[in-house]
């Protein structure tokens, strides 16, 4: 059996062309506590992106495998774990509680095989792809984490989604339409809203041309801070920067404002006379546990919901996957099949 294995290594911060696929990367042995699983997908999230191209006060130990994101079956079994045998099929939970993420502070899933924390993995249930798990953990985990763990939105919720169209945002559209809510989904153009529609979205609004806070206060009435009318129940706002305030304004009193990210920016213009003249409440999510994701698998054997995946693509394909996602023109997940 060979010692080394295909993998997607970040050597260097930098651009996506820093990233290489190499076929001479050590394969991983199994030690106590751990397993190695043979890895058969792999999801991209933006937050590859931020790893490329290095965050501030994150320090990234290279050469490391990217991707956090991974569903495979196990090849190899280290002492001390019990619960797990060869053969099973497991998603990987990326956060590692010793080391950080996976596909950041240790090798990841853009690889053939990886070396995973015996308590990182959950169980696949049968009815589950690979492609479909992997999609799950950092978008869907975050979105399920945001919308059902924390109870935000109940049948009859008018809730307005902005990114609407990346992994996050399509696992928030799907969720809550499975909650009973009227879905607003924005995003930037005609191809995307025509996807999300078929989503099940009842509302899609081009952030590009249209005013989306203006047209949420046209369409439901101008908030009213005496009273519950206008506006809407809940605004999923993931980007921050100028976002914040068009969020705040179009809010109903006694509103959600409901964030995990800041893709555009985590230091917006803020105006507190809303938050507290209409008695909004900002809900902040932070990950996802690994109820999030059985919870998640169950609803895809159940057949209530199905992650949106835009591609599959082989291990070699990976970094013009990355780019997709990058450049914002995907719906949904990119798949890799290391």
């Amino acid at each position: 059996m060979s010692a080394t294995m295909k993998a997607l290594v970040l050597k260097q911060h930098g651009k996506l062309d820093d990233l290489t696929v190499v076929s001479d990367y050590p394969k991983p042995r199994a030690v106590e506590g751990h397993v190695v699983i043979r890895v058969r997908a792999s999801s991209f999230n933006y937050h590859d992106v931020f790893t490329v191209k290095g965050m501030p006060g994150i320090k990234v130990p290279l050469p490391v495998i990217i991707g956090l994101d991974m569903a495979g079956e196990i090849t190899e079994v280290g002492a001390g774990v019990a619960r797990w045998k060869v053969g099973d099929r497991v998603l990987v939970n990326p956060v590692n509680k010793k080391k950080g993420l996976m596909g950041e502070m240790l090798d990841g899933g853009m690889a053939e095989y990886c070396l995973v924390a015996a308590d990182q993995l959950v169980v696949m249930p049968d009815g589950v792809t690979f492609e479909q798990a992997a999609s799950l953990p950092v978008a869907y985990g975050t979105a399920h984490r945001m919308l059902i763990t924390h109870k935000t939105v109940k049948k009859g919720d008018r809730v307005l989604v902005l990114g609407a169209s990346g992994g996050v945002g399509t696992g928030c559209v799907i969720l809550a339409k499975l909650l009973g809510a009227e879905v607003i989904a924005c995003a930037s153009s005609d191809e995307k809203l025509r996807r999300l529609k078929e989503m099940g979205a009842d509302e899609v609004i081009d952030y590009t041309k249209t005013d989306w806070s203006k047209w949420a206060i046209e369409k439901y009435g101008k908030p009213h801070r005496r009273s519950y009318e206008g506006g809407v129940d809940v605004v999923v706002n993931f980007t921050g920067g100028d976002t914040w305030v068009p969020s705040l304004r179009c809010l109903k009193r006694g509103g959600k404002l409901l964030v995990c990210g800041a893709t555009a920016g985590y230091d917006p213009k803020e105006d507190l006379r809303y938050v507290w003249s209409f008695e909004i409440e900002i809900k902040g999510s932070n990950s996802f546990y690994d109820e999030d994701l059985a919870g998640l698998m169950t609803m895809i054997q159940k057949k209530q919901i199905a992650p949106v995946i835009d591609k599959v693509v082989p291990l070699e394909q990976a970094s013009e996957g990355l780019r997709l996602i990058q450049d914002r023109e995907v719906i949904g997940k990119v798949v890799v099949t290391p």
